[in-house]
């Protein structure tokens, strides 16, 4: 991508200070304790699937059945000081946000006849405090509704590029235009009302809405890169479809040695997460995201 001539963001603030309890961490799951293994194998497997980790873990609801709800805090954060953007992924991250910033606030006013609340992203290593709970490097970068902010430990691209065999900074980039899209859902009630049929459901069902939720995410980050293809190199949208293809439940699923389950699915195969970010990147417009319509995934 390049991002010489786009602004940064001054919604970017850094928790980097703070080190979130250490390295005993330590979280209920099922009437017992999941230790900070657990948490770097559950952030294995939500790492960049667009999905808040804690969910994963009963932290906050959303996770299954009958949870606590979105929007729920579970407990305060102090406030975060502004971001000192002296390195280059810093700097990245910041422009990457401004040009969603920029977009949705063309979009929403079009689109939606509303003005765009914008999110901030909190930068955090090791460990910090979020509205949703406590958050952890291992767990990938996530949104939480409860603060409407998203979460991200830089060394997460990293990860990207050599566990997931996703390099680019395209395919980083559409992570956290995807991560803005469950905002884009938060602001517009989607994901309430996701929860709300969740709680109601059983858990196939409730598994099928959170692929839909997740879809139209990559939907709504293909949205992002329509109308911002000025800022595409030659390659990136490859390095995009890669990352999803890496990242869908089938892929991770058989990577990790076992049976490919798709009732278990709660983000869509690798077809589907490519085949909705091509939705988004070629109509530029947030309509063509209704996943939860579509009889086709």
């Amino acid at each position: 991508m390049n991002l010489d001539d786009e602004q940064e963001s001054s919604n970017i603030v850094d928790r980097r200070g703070e080190r979130g309890g250490g390295g005993g961490m330590r979280l209920p799951i099922g009437g017992g304790k999941l230790g900070i293994g657990g948490m770097i194998v559950v952030g294995v497997i939500a790492l960049l699937l667009g999905q808040n980790p804690l969910e994963l873990i009963g932290a906050v609801g959303g996770s299954s059945v009958g949870g606590s709800g979105v929007g729920q805090p579970r407990q305060a954060v102090e406030p975060a000081a502004p971001a000192k953007l002296d390195g280059a992924h810093d700097r990245f991250i910041a422009k990457v946000l401004r040009s969603t910033e920029r977009t949705r606030g063309e979009q929403f006013p079009d689109q939606l006849s509303k003005p765009y609340p914008q999110p901030k992203l909190v930068l955090f290593e090791g460990g910090a405090g979020s509205g949703c709970g406590q958050a952890d490097s291992g767990m990938g970068p996530f949104y939480c509704p409860a603060d409407r902010q998203v979460y991200l430990d830089a060394s997460f691209f990293d990860d990207l590029s050599r566990r997931f065999g996703a390099p680019g900074d395209f395919a980083a980039a559409y992570v956290i235009a995807h991560e803005v899209g469950h905002h884009i859902q938060t602001v517009l009630r989607i994901s309430a009302e996701v929860q709300k049929a969740r709680r109601a459901s059983g858990l196939a069902q409730g598994n099928a809405l959170s692929v839909r939720q997740e879809l139209q995410a990559d939907c709504f980050a293909g949205v992002w890169a329509h109308h911002n293809r000025d800022l595409l190199e030659p390659g990136d949208i490859e390095e995009g479809l890669r990352a999803a293809q890496a990242i869908g439940d089938d892929t991770l699923q058989q990577k990790a040695g076992a049976r490919v389950k798709p009732e278990s699915f709660t983000h869509g195969t690798s077809a589907q997460r490519m085949r909705w970010l091509q939705a988004g990147l070629q109509s530029g417009q947030m309509n063509s995201c209704d996943t939860f319509a579509a009889r086709r995934l």
